[in-house]
């Protein structure tokens, strides 16, 4: 990146010092100076500089955005899920608005170099005449005023056209991720008119920014023209009057055609805008303050997860505590609670993918937001409803797996029928829920770590498949802690501890056969299991 950068603030500068020599050498040849290989020299250098300019303008905006859009991508994976941005809009932003800001440097360059240029062009006038350099600085005032109207204007347009498109691009991110759900429901049209809904205010801002740059380039012309007409009838006199030689006529239109350059770089100027309101959109996620990394590693222990006073807010809706809960190390701790009850939150908390407003989590002693993250990784694993299989190969996706933990999770069959097997990309499987899950369930026994979180990790199974499953995984995670989320009696029976959460608060913790007494919970037991073919 720095060589193009390195040629760009070279080539610039040494291009528009080319081009403001240009007038005064074309003045000498009229007036049968010998400036002719002098005029020659500085040509072919405003053509070379021109060339390498042309050439490292595109290529450093390239690099910036390709580094800016990896600087947002770490920080957006440093965020979590805690990241506040829906999918749609993080990818505009992604895409788009980094792209836009990466070209700003070239363009503030080029901007930077048309008004040095113009202020150089004004000197030479001075130089010929003070008269000439009065009569163009009579329409700099307005120019001035011109220039900075189309930027406040502009950029407040570009800045809400990039934030509507990014409402369109979410909104169609979410319809995709929910075809199935769509076309069930006969919901095509209603979509449709949903997501384009930003479409009218798409296109309103879009006509005003193009109403602006419009207005602003009739205006801009009309200003040259009155600029230009001024100078050369000063010219034109003092010539006539004796008072400049020949010469000093061509130079005095070159220089003048320099000097309100600058007033017709619109669309370098609307470049300039585009640059700031993408930066504003890229900023506003990188100033969104990341997680303090910790440097401790855990001490030798049993798992033992111990949840001190925490509280979980979203704005100024409490879904979680105040809550404490201590599940011993080596057990198995099932969370039981109606759809909303806060099971989910609580097991995010544990391997820091949300953060508590209040309280903290401990693993053996050791709170784990002090942890190192690869300490972090490999003492909390998790295994999802939906795992995602990220990679380019389905072995690197399950993330070294062994054919012991696909038997354990019972997927050795599925897999075993797949033509390029592990070497198949996971975007070219065709896997049912249950699969999907068994191939979560995979991974997570590969991690083997202190703490395992199953959070839903076999609700697509059915429940003889899960029964196996089961009995397999507690022969692989003996001695492991372990953190589920229960929709079943079974499972909750088959726990040490039941964890039973009632509107984000702990209701009561106890062994399942105890609570079973009491009738509300009998009842939870049951709506949980509703709630979850409801939502399937």
């Amino acid at each position: 990146m720095l060589g193009w950068r390195v040629a760009l603030v070279l080539s610039v500068p040494v291009e528009a010092g080319a081009t403001l020599l240009l007038p005064g050498l074309v003045g000498e040849v009229v007036d049968g100076g010998r400036g002719v290989w002098a005029l020659a020299a500085v040509l072919l250098l405003g053509a070379v500089t021109g060339a390498v300019a042309a050439a490292a303008g595109p290529a450093c905006g390239a690099e910036v955005t390709v580094a800016l859009r990896g600087r947002l991508l770490r920080h957006v994976l440093a965020l979590g899920p805690a990241q506040p941005l829906a999918p749609g809009d993080l990818t505009a932003r992604l895409v788009g608005a980094a792209a836009d800001a990466g070209g700003g440097f070239a363009a503030r360059l080029g901007a930077v170099a048309a008004l040095v240029t113009s202020v150089g062009a004004v000197i030479g006038l001075g130089v010929l005449s003070p008269w000439l350099a009065l009569a163009f600085l009579g329409g700099l005032v307005p120019g001035i005023l011109l220039i900075r109207l189309f930027l406040s204007r502009a950029g407040a347009v570009f800045q809400r056209y990039q934030e509507v498109q990014s409402t369109l691009a979410a909104g169609l991110t979410q319809a995709l991720g929910g075809l199935r759900s769509i076309h069930a429901a006969g919901a095509e049209q209603r979509e449709t008119s949903r997501v384009l809904s930003p479409l009218p205010e798409l296109s309103a801002t879009g006509h005003a920014l193009w109403s602006t740059q419009r207005r602003t380039v009739w205006q801009a012309t009309a200003l040259v023209a009155v600029v230009e007409l001024a100078v050369l009838t000063t010219a034109g006199l003092q010539v006539a009057q004796g008072a400049l030689p020949p010469g000093a006529l061509a130079a005095a239109a070159g220089w003048t055609a320099l000097g309100v350059g600058f007033f017709e770089q619109v669309e370098a100027l609307a470049g300039v805008a585009h640059a700031r309101a993408g930066l504003h959109r890229v900023t506003e996620v990188l100033d969104t303050p990341a997680p303090a990394v910790g440097t401790r590693r855990l001490p030798g222990g049993n798992g033992e997860l111990v949840f001190e006073e925490v509280l979980v807010r979203d704005g100024g809706q409490v879904l979680l505590g105040p809550l404490s809960l201590t599940v011993p190390g080596g057990r198995t701790v099932a969370l039981v609670g109606r759809s909303g009850a806060g099971k989910s939150v609580l097991t995010s908390l544990a391997g820091r993918l949300r953060e508590p407003d209040e309280g903290r989590v401990l693993i053996d002693g050791v709170p784990v937001a002090e942890l190192a993250t690869a300490e972090l990784r490999r003492a909390v694993g998790y295994a999802f409803e939906r795992p995602v299989l990220v990679g380019p190969t389905l072995g690197e996706a399950l993330e070294g797996a062994e054919a012991r933990h696909t038997e354990a999770a019972r997927a050795d069959g599925f897999l075993a029928r797949l033509p390029a097997g592990r070497r198949t990309p996971p975007h070219e499987l065709r896997l049912s829920g249950g699969e999907l899950q068994r191939l979560g369930l995979a991974r997570l026994l590969a991690v083997d770590p202190r703490v395992m979180v199953l959070d839903d990790a076999t609700s697509s199974l059915d429940l003889a498949t899960e029964h196996q499953i089961s009995q397999a995984l507690a022969e692989a995670t003996a001695g492991r802690t372990r953190l589920v989320v229960a929709h079943r009696a079974r499972v909750a029976a088959e726990a040490d501890l039941v964890a039973w959460l009632d509107g984000g608060r702990l209701r009561a913790l106890a062994p399942h056969s105890t609570l079973l007494a009491d009738p509300a919970y009998r009842a939870t037991l049951a709506g949980t299991h509703l709630d979850q073919e409801l939502t399937r």
